[in-house]
């Protein structure tokens, strides 16, 4: 069940250990047919605060680590 893993971009490293990713889906509307593109924001746990603002990452879905926090860094794919 926990392999889920998704890539996204580093909007926030402000908080120690932890990381903001925005991670971007295109979906199509079910009428219109408009490619939109859909954002959602993921808290990961960075365990040796490596990640810069920008960089592109990939996580992994864990078990709940704190309250908001349920994605693990697994490695930078790109930095900035």
């Amino acid at each position: 069940m926990y392999p889920k893993y998704t890539i996204g971009t580093v909007v926030s490293n402000k908080m120690n250990k932890t990381i903001t990713v925005a991670v971007k889906n295109k979906i199509s509307h079910t009428k219109y047919k408009k490619i939109l593109t859909k954002t959602n924001k993921y808290y990961a746990h960075d365990e040796n605060n490596e990640c810069n603002i920008g960089d592109i990452v990939k996580i992994q879905q864990n078990r709940p680590i704190s309250k908001k926090k349920r994605w693990i860094l697994i490695e930078k794919i790109l930095e900035k």
